[in-house]
């Protein structure tokens, strides 16, 4: 049996709102928000009483997800700094391919954006960077130059 393809990465947040605002921001696309609770969510989280509120974002080919967490039950936790660096071990970083890195820098500053180095040019193949976005995680941007 092999994986049929990757569905979602799920990253958990403190404000939900202010997160989807800035990956709307982005140009991914809202594909619904609910609450989870129950059994199965106990069951597949290995948590007692989950109760949390989720928002699904994909880009515009629906390809890619996020699915956006924000739990109300157990409360969420946080073992180390927003701000960390990008070599922590197990640190993750989401990548974006984008049409204009400059402009989706710009539009995504007044969403709490913050350029971890600078935009940087990848031979004469990509422009690319790193942003810290909601919560600290850091988002990789990729435009193909040519």
């Amino acid at each position: 049996m092999a994986v049929q393809r990757m569905d979602n990465v799920g990253i958990v947040v403190e404000d939900l709102d202010a997160a989807v605002a800035f990956f709307l921001e982005l140009g991914m696309e809202l594909e619904g928000r609910m609450e989870v609770a129950g059994r199965f969510a106990d069951q597949c989280t290995g948590l007692d009483g989950v109760r949390c509120e989720i928002a699904m974002v994909r880009t515009p080919d629906g390809h890619g997800k996020l699915e956006l967490a924000r739990y109300h039950h157990p409360a969420a936790t946080r073992t180390e700094p927003r701000d960390k660096p990008h070599n922590i071990v197990g640190t993750h970083r989401v990548m974006f391919a984008v049409d204009d890195i400059e402009d989706t820098v710009a539009r995504l500053r007044p969403h709490g954006a913050e350029l971890l180095g600078e935009i940087a040019r990848f031979e004469d193949v990509f422009l690319l960077c790193y942003v810290r976005g909601p919560e600290g995680v850091i988002v990789g941007l990729a435009e193909q130059l040519g």
